[in-house]
């Protein structure tokens, strides 16, 4: 197990090198720059800018640079929030970020397995199309028409929860952003968790355990669902990452300061640096958490063999 996960460190190292020096190389071919505005600033003071913060020197140059940092840590400076460094804005956006993300992840994970598992038990009866026909609509209806609707239905039309916004980080802030989050998720889970629950159900051992007498919650719980998760884990990984530093259309409508938002910001002002340490993160996280699901392969079944 730790040759294995050693080894499969070891490769994240190339891997990250190539994400950077393909979004570096990408941003900086981008139209515009850093300290492009309505108002065009005097050449001597463009240029001093840009000798400050090291853009007058050759792209390799640049580059090198920017890795020598991040391997002390440092992201840069932020080219447009000029009190502030790339990783103080990280860490002020993730913590909101991670908050919604795993709240919306575990409710996915709670409706999505007992949609799925249920819609399993009751293949092809009218309860399962239904919940098939629930998940399609959840797959089919992107967030930034699903989150609208419940903001003009729960916030505008019931006044039951708020419109936007985090205030006091009170549980009714988070209902509508974190359910917006959850829905995509919820239908995909369901799918995959009744295609591969069906197929589990067919196989031997779990024949074997009915011929046995075992009670059917037994069987499931304690035989099927282990083994049904390993899709589901499999798409958990780049998923729970990409909804916790991706939520850039519900961190939007409902201004909410995480993480998404300041990418979308980073890139519109072409702020170099921070969109370079938002890229490196979400990297970062994927691969990690790509490496929790080789390992959780594991402890689902056995079999498995790293």
């Amino acid at each position: 197990m730790l040759t294995f996960a050693f080894k499969r460190l070891l490769t994240a190292i190339p891997t990250l090198l190539v994400l950077l020096a393909l979004a570096f190389a990408l941003i900086r071919v981008a139209p515009g720059g850093p300290f492009d505005a309505e108002k065009e600033l005097p050449p001597e003071i463009e240029a001093r800018l840009n000798e400050a913060y090291h853009l007058d020197e050759p792209l390799y140059q640049q580059f090198g640079r920017y890795l020598g940092g991040l391997l002390q840590g440092d992201f840069g400076p932020s080219f447009q929030y000029k009190d502030y460094t790339v990783t103080e804005l990280i860490s002020a956006g993730f913590p909101v970020s991670l908050k919604l993300g795993g709240l919306a992840m575990l409710l996915a994970l709670l409706v999505g397995l007992s949609m799925g598992t249920w819609a399993a038990l009751h293949q092809n009866s009218r309860t399962d199309h239904a919940v098939m026909a629930l998940a399609m609509t959840g797959i089919s209806i992107p967030v930034f028409v699903m989150a609208p609707l419940l903001i003009l239905f729960f916030a505008v039309q019931l006044r039951w929860l708020p419109a936007g916004g985090l205030g006091d980080g009170g549980w009714a802030n988070l209902v509508l952003p974190v359910v917006s989050l959850a829905l995509p998720q919820i239908a995909v889970v369901a799918r995959l968790t009744r295609g591969s629950m069906i197929e589990v159900l067919r196989s031997d051992f779990i024949r074997t355990a009915r011929a046995q007498g075992l009670p059917q919650r037994e069987i499931i719980l304690g035989h099927a669902l282990k083994p049904a998760l390993l899709p589901i884990v499999s798409y958990l990984g780049p998923a729970t990452a990409g909804i916790i530093t991706g939520s850039v259309v519900i961190e939007q409508i409902f201004g909410v300061p995480g993480l998404g938002r300041y990418f979308v910001q980073g890139a519109l002002n072409r702020d170099y640096t921070l969109v370079m340490g938002v890229v490196v993160f979400y990297g970062v996280l994927i691969i990690l958490f790509n490496f929790i699901v080789d390992l959780a392969y594991r402890w689902l079944d056995p079999r498995v063999k790293l």
